[in-house]
């Protein structure tokens, strides 16, 4: 079929003027509202604040038997008006995932695949790689003379799935290694 300009002006004038029609005298209110009680009976709500960056937007929880089922955004909350971000509209499925790791993985250098390790295995072994890191870059005095303890060879890369406590957490524990290059995702 050839379309012309003039035809495709006319079926995108004719589409776009019959968008309004389909919902004259079509009410589905209340066939949503019924549909929308189903996955949300028997829930409590409550007002939960998104983690993910300092706007800090409400987030309405449906629980049921302490597990959420639902999120979205508070309408009410003045900044927002019940909008979410992308971080925040997928809290539900953070904490719902199958697929989410629930152990560490470890891959050896030169290794194709991942092994289960437990907390304790891998949280020495971060800290065993940081001690000797630290210890290998730091730098007591400037070419002045002058004292600084400062370690130049780690930087830490805040992420916005922290919220400001474990920022505020991780901020004092690189200061006290020393660390000096320090920024956050959310400042970006």
């Amino acid at each position: 079929m050839d379309v012309t300009r003039r035809r495709f002006l006319k079926i995108a004038g004719l589409g776009i003027a019959s968008l309004p029609l389909t919902r004259l005298g079509l009410n589905l209110g209340g066939a949503e509202a019924y549909a929308a009680g189903f996955k949300l009976e028997g829930t409590k709500e409550v007002i939960s604040i998104c983690p993910f960056c300092s706007v800090g937007c409400h987030i309405i929880v449906h629980v049921r038997n302490g597990r959420m089922v639902s999120t979205e955004g508070d309408p009410d909350y003045p900044v927002s008006e019940g909008a979410l971000c992308s971080k925040g509209a997928a809290m539900l499925s953070m904490h719902k995932e199958d697929h989410r790791l629930t152990k560490p993985l470890y891959r050896a250098p030169y290794s194709d695949h991942w092994e289960e390790k437990s907390w304790e295995w891998m949280l020495d072994r971060i800290g065993r790689r940081i001690k000797d890191t630290r210890d290998r870059g730091f730098i007591r005095r400037n070419d002045k003379g002058q004292e600084v303890n400062r370690v130049d060879s780690i930087f830490q890369l805040g992420t916005s799935q922290m919220d400001n406590e474990e920022c505020a957490l991780s901020h004092q524990f690189l200061r006290g290694l020393g660390v000096v290059h320090i920024d956050h995702q959310a400042r970006i």
